[in-house]
């Protein structure tokens, strides 16, 4: 989970950085859809850099869940995926890269599917034995 903990650093280092530059660096009416997908990949970027965080620290008090670390997996998967093709139209103008998005997004909800099962695991390995 280490590792997991310093991707996230980094993503979300990355995320602020990419936010920044679409609100200061792409300013006109022109660089208008180019920013907006550059806050889109920001925007959900930030989110699961936070997310993977918080999973890898459950993690450590729960380390026999491997859907943990299989959740995470799928949100580093789906923010290269997602959010990088955002990024790759903005930055290119190529938009077939907008082919690769959906993957992401379904990455992201795989991991966020995982987390829940493991959730829901996690509560049922605590109930009490009738």
């Amino acid at each position: 989970m280490r590792m997991s903990i310093g991707l996230a650093g980094i993503s979300g280092m990355c995320a602020v950085a990419l936010g920044a530059f679409a609100t200061h660096g792409m300013a006109g009416e022109e660089m208008s859809y180019a920013r907006e997908l550059v806050e889109k990949g920001a925007h959900y970027q930030l989110i699961h850099a936070v997310v993977i965080v918080a999973v890898a620290a459950l993690a450590l008090f729960r380390p026999s869940i491997r859907l943990l670390s299989l959740a995470n997996a799928a949100f580093l998967l789906g923010t290269v995926l997602f959010c990088g093709s955002l990024y790759a139209i903005a930055f290119s103008g190529v938009k077939a890269f907008g082919m690769v998005a959906p993957l992401g997004g379904i990455s992201f909800m795989a991991g966020w599917l995982m987390l829940a099962i493991a959730g829901f695991k996690s509560f049922s390995d605590d109930a009490p034995a009738d």
